[in-house]
């Protein structure tokens, strides 16, 4: 009766699966449906025949005392914990499945703003509100936030992570299904949180190359590049005799040694923490003597610098140039300048000059 009307039957019971971890977040959904509503069917129906056949009776002497039953015991102990441990289990793979970002995976930068997603490629193509993505290969998304939390959600993907202001978040998926999807927030941001939406496009491998060659923009890394000579960066990163600062290349993803005897990985929030406060991990060997960039880069612009420093490998480091011009040996002494005629002016009333 109810698949009849116009609302039902636009709502599917599950939204659609086109993803490779969809049946697998799938199954573990259904197993903890199926097992909490036939405890939960199970106990209110021994709550109910408890209740109608122990009920107290007129003239009932008083209830006999009951020692207890070890065997029953052991069963509503042993299966719980039992069904609690595959639960458990089969979660733990499954989340960790969810968490394990494939190295291979193809680099897509989201951020989320009030109230919209801004959506940059490695190869330099942005969009807002929508992302374009390759049938059959895994997508690595590192997701920020530019000022609340948000949240990334695409129902059809079971994809769902919180963004959050200040680090940086992975998530990854590989769909299955070419189409377009829906793009939610589903962490309440404010006022226009409900149309905080947008689409993924999932494209044919082919189709998916003439869109990039459309939509042709410099590179994340080439940005980078003119953001790291345009702040002068190479005046103390500069890798040589003069460097005042650590070196970057080939640093991504290695373990930095810090002056208070830690050590850190050197990934994406580590490096935009380095921009923004650079005084919080200070590299053993070093003085803090760089200043922040806070408020000075944008997030994307944030993300554009990190992908050049991702991708410095030896001798990358562009070179130090000094802009003030070179000094000039025996300069020629200065020419005297010429005197001007002078020109009698006009003699004032009176005659006199």
């Amino acid at each position: 009766m109810f698949a009849q009307l116009p609302l039902f039957a636009e709502l599917p019971l599950f939204p659609e699966a086109a993803s490779t971890n969809a049946a697998r977040v799938d199954a573990l959904f259904l197993f903890l449906v199926i097992v909490s509503g036939f405890f939960a069917l199970l106990i209110a129906a021994l709550v109910i025949v408890f209740a109608v056949k122990y009920r107290r009776r007129p003239g009932s002497g008083p209830t006999p005392r009951i020692e207890g039953s070890l065997p029953l015991e052991l069963i509503w102990t042993i299966i719980p914990a039992v069904l609690a441990a595959i639960m458990f289990i089969w979660g733990t793979k499954v989340y960790f499945r969810l968490a394990d970002v494939p190295r291979d995976g193809l680099e897509v930068y989201v951020v989320g703003k009030q109230w919209m997603w801004k959506v940059q490629h490695a190869t330099g193509q942005r969009e807002i509100n929508e992302l374009h993505v390759p049938l059959g290969r895994p997508i690595k998304l590192t997701l920020t936030s530019e000022d609340v939390i948000h949240d990334f959600f695409v129902p059809a993907f079971r994809t769902k992570v919180d963004v959050l202001p200040n680090r940086y978040v992975h998530a990854w998926f590989q769909a299955t299904k070419p189409g377009r999807y829906h793009l939610f927030c589903s962490q309440y941001c404010g006022t226009n949180h409900s149309g905080m939406t947008g689409w993924v496009v999932v494209q044919e491998p082919a189709e998916y190359e003439a869109w990039l060659n459309s939509h042709a923009e410099g590179s994340l890394a080439l940005e980078g590049r003119k953001l790291f000579l345009k702040f002068r960066c190479v005046s103390c990163h500069s890798a040589d005799s003069q460097a005042r600062a650590p070196v970057l290349e080939g640093l991504f993803g290695q373990a930095v040694p810090l002056n208070d005897g830690r050590t850190v990985l050197a990934d994406e929030t580590y490096l935009r923490e380095s921009i923004v406060k650079p005084d919080a991990k200070i590299v053993a060997g070093y003085q803090p003597i760089m200043p922040t960039f806070q408020g000075q880069l944008s997030e994307e612009e944030l993300i554009e610098l990190i992908a050049f420093i991702k991708g410095l490998g030896p001798g990358q480091t562009p070179k130090r140039v000094d802009t003030a011009p070179p000094p000039i040996a025996n300069p020629p002494p200065a020419a005297t300048p010429a005197a001007k005629p002078v020109t009698p002016s006009a003699a004032p009333p009176g005659g006199k000059p």
